[in-house]
């Protein structure tokens, strides 16, 4: 994180007031280059309401108003920004886990308002490890079904959904190759091998930035492409 080479005593030198910790997140996160975070326009400016402590934008593409602090775990909070980077110095740097009863002591705040923001630390780290561990570039996804045909002793008269491929009873696993890489297999019930099921699970574990997505021709893979770029490949029938 961006705060790792500040200590506690930094921190509170260097931010003083709400507005000296809004300019430092803006240069971090923007770097010079300001961005609306709905639509990604760079026809912004400052917001003619002069809120000094939020340091509001204005987009003209999107029409909407939003601080830096949009899509970030800061967002509509009503604790300080400092604060907050008080306790992401302790959470982080701690030699064992980082107890919310110790920095509520620490930072002179209420116990449940430290939990609830150590809460959404955690998960901003959980999913940044999620979104990196999705696979990306070429990938390829198919479906196969896995259960052999009833030995003859024990083949009944109607036993008539034990052919091969779709349509049989034998268990449905759809997998996610990546080129020259990861592989990501699951078991799917029947309901699961649908356009929007298929469409879940692809976006569960697929990066859509930089991927193309390789399918059959199979109506299932039909939504892909509202995410991702989708290629099919036709089989001969």
């Amino acid at each position: 994180m961006m705060f790792l080479a500040m200590n506690v005593i930094e921190i509170f030198q260097t931010f003083q007031t709400q507005e000296q910790a809004i300019e430092y997140l803006e240069t971090v996160r923007w770097r010079g280059r300001t961005l609306c975070p709905y639509c990604d326009s760079e026809n912004v400016c400052r917001h003619a309401s002069g809120d000094r402590a939020m340091q509001r934008w204005q987009c003209w593409a999107c029409e909407r108003s939003f601080s830096v602090t949009v899509g970030t775990i800061f967002h509509g909070t009503h604790v300080s920004l400092r604060n907050w980077f008080l306790l992401l110095e302790l959470m982080l740097n701690a030699k064992k886990s980082a107890s919310a009863c110790q920095i509520a002591r620490d930072l002179g705040m209420r116990r449940p308002t430290v939990w609830s923001m150590m809460h959404r630390v955690r998960m901003a780290i959980a999913n940044d490890q999620a979104q990196a561990d999705l696979l990306y570039g070429i990938v390829e996804a198919d479906e196969c079904y896995i259960g052999g045909r009833p030995r003859k002793g024990n083949r009944r008269e109607d036993d008539t959904n034990n052919k091969r491929g779709r349509g049989t009873s034998k268990t449905p696993v759809v997998g996610i190759v990546e080129r020259n890489g990861r592989v990501v297999a699951q078991a799917a019930k029947p309901s699961q091998l649908s356009s929007r099921g298929l469409s879940k699970f692809i976006s569960r574990f697929v990066d859509p930035a930089g991927t193309v997505i390789i399918t059959d021709e199979f109506g299932g893979y039909n939504r892909v492409n509202e995410t991702m770029l989708h290629a099919r490949i036709n089989h001969p029938g």
